[in-house]
């Protein structure tokens, strides 16, 4: 299937790694030009040299910002050009128990995993519904409305999250805008391989293990019974990206491997 995406421009935060770098990948794929983003040059330099190794004759290039700091994003935003396509990938999460989260882990949150996307629809919103077209896509999580006890913060902000792109969404009525969420259950990243190896570790079992524990008890709801890989998330937001989805907008999309068992 031909996405249609030639010509288009993404923008995807926390992409050098995991689902982020996987969706730069896809949409590269399908032959949009892509700016990735992470927190130091380095990574993205070694992200950039990795995505031309799998599409040689990728449009792709980068810039580093920490979403934790709003001087940063400012100096990031001067100096990026007009875009279609807005992924707000970038995001944080840590288990930890309720009462041990204090306020500063809060806001920390918040500032990450809400403001990074808010500060760069608020800039580039309008410039979308100027020229008429564009999508913006807010990775949230299926713990979004399946709060994770382990990480209620987290949870919290994935939420905010939907709450923030269905507003946004109201706004695109009789436009060629979309504004969609995703909602991803438990993924096969990098940072989820370190947080079954934490588990692994502190139960004194393998990481296979592990895994097979994590989904009997902690997401014994889960369909697939794994790890959904970074691939199956990016083949979703490829195609939410595309002009072929224009009828879906204001949606919370789940590709969640049936974790969350409400029907919509």
């Amino acid at each position: 299937m031909d996405l249609q995406l030639t010509g288009k421009t993404a923008f995807v935060s926390g992409s050098t790694q995991g689902i982020g770098f996987a969706i730069a990948h896809k949409l590269l794929e399908e032959g949009a030009a892509v700016i990735i983003n992470g927190r130091s040059e380095i990574r993205v330099v070694e992200a950039i040299e990795k995505l031309r190794s799998l599409v040689p004759d990728a449009q792709i290039s980068g810039v580093a910002a920490d979403f934790s700091k709003v001087e940063e994003v400012n100096v990031m935003l001067e100096n990026l050009p007009d875009i279609d396509i807005l992924i707000n990938n970038a995001g944080i999460f840590e288990p930890k128990p309720f009462i041990e989260i204090p306020d500063e882990d809060w806001f920390r949150f918040f500032e990450v995993n809400v403001l990074s996307g808010v500060r760069l629809a608020r800039y580039f919103f309008p410039k979308m519904i100027a020229q008429n077209w564009g999508r913006i896509m807010f990775i949230s999580s299926e713990s979004a409305v399946n709060i994770p006890e382990e990480m209620i913060h987290y949870g919290a902000t994935k939420t905010m999250q939907l709450a923030v792109s269905r507003g946004l969404a109201e706004l695109t009525k009789g436009t060629q805008v979309t504004v969609n969420a995703i909602l991803p259950g438990p993924t096969k990243s990098e940072g989820v391989g370190e947080f079954v190896k934490q588990l692994a570790s502190g139960a004194n079992i393998t990481p296979e293990q592990a895994e097979k524990d994590f989904f009997k008890t902690a997401r014994p709801t889960s369909l697939l019974q794994r790890f959904a890989t970074v691939e199956e998330i990016a083949n979703l937001v490829a195609y939410v990206s595309s002009p072929l989805s224009s009828g879906t907008n204001g949606a919370a999309l789940k590709v969640d491997g049936g974790v969350a068992k409400s029907i919509i």
